[in-house]
């Protein structure tokens, strides 16, 4: 008798918490398809997407021409010792480069340290 009431108490906790998960796991099922309703809702509500006609287009004159140019930085400092406030910066801490021509490497040079090259002498 005492190892039948073991056996029932041993089962009796258990049975308990797969009803639970049952439960718990119905819970977030519905929760989800909840969810998922409550979004289609919402997507129906919205306005229609735009159609081909209502598209952006490229501008009459083609489209923008990219600039490519040497920038260098545009040097904040005071002349005559004062704290420079923000409304002295410019818009743009750099500034075009009055020399337009790219710095190539050096002849003989690695381009690049620790390549492996042997680097200029």
């Amino acid at each position: 008798m005492v190892a039948a009431s073991h056996a029932v108490l041993a089962a009796g906790p258990s049975a308990w918490i797969v009803v639970g998960a049952f439960v718990g796991g119905l819970v977030i099922v519905f929760a989800l398809v909840w969810a998922v309703g409550m979004g289609i809702g919402v997507m129906r509500r919205e306005p229609d997407r735009p159609g081909p006609s209502e598209q952006p287009h490229l501008p009459v004159t083609g489209a923008v021409v990219e600039i490519s140019e040497i920038r260098e930085p545009d040097e904040v400092h005071s002349d005559d010792g004062a704290r420079i406030l923000p409304h002295d910066l410019h818009a743009a801490s750099t500034r075009r480069s009055q020399d337009q021509h790219r710095h190539r490497w050096a002849p003989g040079g690695s381009g690049s340290f620790g390549s492996g090259g042997p680097g200029r002498t």
